[in-house]
């Protein structure tokens, strides 16, 4: 298979340049029209790589968007979070509706030396493989078009010694609302997320009740999210909103009911579990099941006897 070419944006001026914009105001910090944006290329697929974070805010989004390995739901969608150096491809089609939006664009130089340049990783919306885009009603998109707006008007007026920080002030303020937009996305799409709930149980059943442990070890998150097709984090926040626990809690809750299967239905000795179940190491595992259940492998057993 021929490989498609992968453009590379290592700046903001050079994003507008491709997508047929006037030069960015700010060479930092832009806000696009994305009505206005016209790929200047005759690829069916655009494929690109770039610089900057980018936030979209986007309807009547006709093409496939990509994100690497996964493709964003924009059915009912609206927003999505593109971090530095991740591959993205967009299937581009001649839209029946003109697509409106806009495109938030923020170089990594601009909050350098801030707080947010660390912060800014936090948010898990920006993991890589989130293949669910950001579904807002009408009064959370005006928010959110609002603080955007705020920040055009910001680097639009005269740049004095404060504007750096209210612009990076109206970033921090736009991120918090979409990490409480996501939490309540998680929490009423309740059909969806059930339904990874029921798969990752039917995931950690199959890994417990086979001899893959043995060979494998305990599976880690990153196996069990890459089974669900979404990321690491996505899978943890998820988890957390509907159940309060993160998805290793999952994992050694599953572990605790096979090793307390085991010890009450079994004569195997303790070591012989352990190893059964992924351990290396007896005493790990004796450990881990003390932390859970406030008594030793040994001492559950007693209480059957």
């Amino acid at each position: 298979m021929k490989n498609k070419h992968v453009h590379t944006f290592n700046s903001i001026s050079s994003f507008h340049s491709m997508s047929g914009l006037p030069k960015p105001e700010h060479p930092l910090v832009s806000l696009v029209d994305y009505g206005l944006v016209d790929y200047q290329t005759q690829e069916k697929e655009i494929s690109w790589v770039q610089d900057f974070y980018s936030i979209g805010l986007k309807r009547n989004i006709q093409g496939k968007f990509r994100y690497g390995q996964q493709q964003y739901d924009f059915d009912e969608g609206l927003m999505s979070f593109v971090a530095p150096g991740q591959l993205v491809h967009l299937a581009v089609e001649k839209p029946k509706i003109k697509p409106t939006g806009f495109l938030l664009l923020i170089h990594p130089d601009f909050i350098w030396n801030t707080p947010l340049a660390k912060n800014i990783r936090q948010y898990e919306f920006f993991g890589y493989s989130v293949n669910e885009a950001l579904f807002m009603s009408e009064k959370e998109e005006a928010v959110i078009t609002d603080i955007m707006l705020n920040i055009q008007r910001e680097y639009h007026s005269n740049i004095d010694r404060f504007s750096h920080n209210i612009i990076i002030a109206q970033i921090e303020l736009l991120l918090n609302y979409c990490e409480r937009f996501y939490q309540r996305q998680f929490i009423t799409r309740k059909k969806s997320s059930h339904q990874i709930l029921e798969r990752l149980e039917k995931i950690l059943d199959d890994c417990f009740n086979n001899d893959n442990l043995i060979n494998n070890g305990l599976p880690t998150a990153q196996y069990i999210a890459g089974l669900l097709n979404i990321s690491p984090n996505y899978l943890g926040s998820l988890l957390k909103s509907l159940t309060g626990q993160h998805t290793q809690q999952h994992i050694h809750n599953k572990l605790i009911e096979k090793a307390k299967e085991k010890l009450s239905t079994t004569d195997l000795s303790v070591s012989e579990i352990a190893y059964e179940l992924g351990f290396e190491h007896p005493q790990s595992f004796s450990k881990l099941f003390k932390t859970k259940t406030n008594l030793s492998p040994l001492e559950f057993r007693a209480s059957f006897n």
